[in-house]
């Protein structure tokens, strides 16, 4: 995918029938359907289904079967509730008639009422760190082989700039914490409903990563599988994916072949945006 144009017709289903939709893949160099697209898909099918002026504040997945990249995704969408403040949608993506995701997702009218939220951690700004394609290129030489995993993952939709030396992360064990400032490569007119699909696709990338962490010298020795098991974000306040949020990723707790992290994402002026907790699979072979 080289640019934004190509996620945004990647994101936008083709109606099947009434509340059925049909979604294509991203070649993803991994050989599966990256879990960020098919959260963005499924965010797009349930708005297809929703009146205009409610929008989108949370939404649950659960992975339930490694998706085909050479097969599309059918999205078959229930409309459970349509209520006087909240519109509740569930949405399954399947591939050869067998469900690989499940989602529900609530989506609300705009309203008035108490407001609070965290700080921002106090980090280094956008404009003061190197991007992660620029970090990487310190171990073409001396790591070839994850040089080459990590060039052939980093999406070019999106410019990631980590604040803490991405090189280290990945090749020595480390605490559990990842921060990472994001914002699309390029810039389009684009309205919340698809601000929200663009960022759920974004808030997959380097979340299970983060739990993996303590753990690399042990999980870089031998194959280790990855996978997520299930996605939820809840979207707090209107923002700009085209301009820096900064992705703060920690992850509390890893056990049982499985480790569970959890992000706050702020916009540059330290506005808390959306939250996303995540847990996924780290089984060793």
């Amino acid at each position: 995918m080289e640019n934004i144009k190509d996620l945004v017709e990647l994101l936008t289903l083709e109606p099947l029938a009434k509340n059925i939709f049909l979604g294509q893949n991203y070649q993803a160099p991994w050989g599966s359907v990256f879990g960020g697209q098919v959260l963005g898909q499924s965010l797009h099918a349930a708005y297809q289904t929703v009146p205009k002026d409610r929008i989108a504040h949370s939404m649950h997945g659960y992975f339930i079967l490694r998706g085909n990249l050479d097969i599309p995704i059918r999205y078959e969408v229930d409309t459970i509730r349509n209520g006087g403040s909240f519109t509740t949608r569930r949405v399954v993506a399947l591939q050869n008639d067998k469900p690989i995701f499940n989602m529900a997702a609530s989506f609300q009218l705009k309203q008035d009422g108490v407001d609070h939220q965290i700080t921002m951690p106090n980090l280094l700004p956008a404009d003061k760190l190197w991007s992660s394609s620029e970090q990487i290129e310190e171990i073409k030489a001396s790591h070839p082989e994850a040089y080459k995993y990590l060039k052939f993952t980093l999406p070019k939709v999106f410019e990631f700039r980590p604040i803490h030396k991405i090189t280290l992360k990945y090749l020595k064990n480390s605490e559990p914490i990842n921060d990472i400032w994001i914002r699309t490569t390029e810039k389009i007119v684009s309205d919340l409903p698809l601000q929200q699909q663009l960022l759920a696709y974004a808030s997959d990338y380097s979340l299970l990563t983060t739990a993996t962490m303590p753990h690399r010298e042990t999980l870089n020795k031998g194959k280790t599988f990855y996978a997520s098991l299930d996605h939820a974000l809840w979207f707090h306040r209107e923002f700009d994916i085209h301009d820096w949020l900064l992705y703060a990723m920690e992850s509390p707790s890893a056990s049982n072949s499985r480790g569970f992290s959890r992000g706050s994402i702020f916009n540059k002026n330290g506005v808390l945006v959306a939250s996303v907790a995540q847990e996924g699979l780290m089984r060793q072979q």
